[in-house]
């Protein structure tokens, strides 16, 4: 992960400094913006492969660089908040954020979510036990990573294609949410393991003929959930 670019949006400057330096002692480079318009530019100018990014920002906040963001690319976002409501947690995740850190917070922990996400984003599929998954008109292409319905492409994130891979390899099977987190997000995970049901969500809402009543992807109030095609 070394030389790594990571973009730290923030308009506190001592908060800049003091996160830089850490990032930069473990190898990383660092990028900086004290605003959201900056952040965008420096998105597109300088490519990073991940960005923490405050919530509270002048000119345009945190939530809508992260929806700008989400429109163009999938760069990991780390959210940044000083605020410890629900709320700003789940809104974060509803726009794509990959994980959030509530002010104040340990360097160390920030390092650690940082790599998490890295390895998490980059690293290399694991070689299929089978290449094709077919359940009536879904088909799951392992080895291509390529999902279709009735024989259109379904264009999944990472995350939702890795969820799909792991619920639909035991039809029927209830897979509780922290064993679906640790599996997806890492065995070192330390977020909030409603993750997974935002991320489900998404991938509801482009797999199902109707999210609200859905046919493959099945809730079990209270465990998690379960993949379970119609006969």
């Amino acid at each position: 992960m070394a030389g790594e670019r990571i973009l730290v949006v923030d308009d506190e400057r001592k908060l800049v400094d003091f996160v830089s330096w850490y990032l930069e002692r473990d190898g990383f480079k660092v990028i900086t913006a004290a605003d959201g318009v900056e952040a965008l530019a420096k998105v597109k100018s300088e490519s990073p492969h991940l960005i923490i990014l405050d919530i509270m920002l002048p000119q345009i906040d945190g939530w809508e660089v992260c929806r700008r963001v989400r429109r163009e690319s999938q760069i990991p976002i780390l959210m940044l908040t000083a605020k410890d409501a629900e709320v700003d947690k789940v809104l974060g995740l509803e726009l794509g954020a990959d994980d959030y850190l509530t002010k104040p917070f340990s360097p160390r922990e920030l390092v650690a979510r940082v790599k998490a996400i890295l390895r998490r984003t980059q690293s290399p599929p694991l070689l299929p036990t089978e290449e094709v998954r077919t359940f009536g008109e879904l088909t799951i292409d392992l080895q291509r990573r390529r999902v279709t319905k009735s024989g259109e492409d379904i264009a999944l994130t990472k995350i939702e294609f890795e969820l799909l891979r792991l619920l639909s390899s035991q039809p029927g099977r209830v897979f509780p949410r922290e064993e679906i987190v640790r599996a997806v997000w890492g065995a070192n995970y330390v977020g909030d393991f409603r993750v997974a049901d935002v991320h489900i969500h998404h991938l509801r809402d482009k797999i199902e003929n109707d999210a609200a009543q859905p046919q493959f992807i099945h809730t079990i109030w209270g465990v998690g959930y379960k993949f379970e095609p119609p006969a």
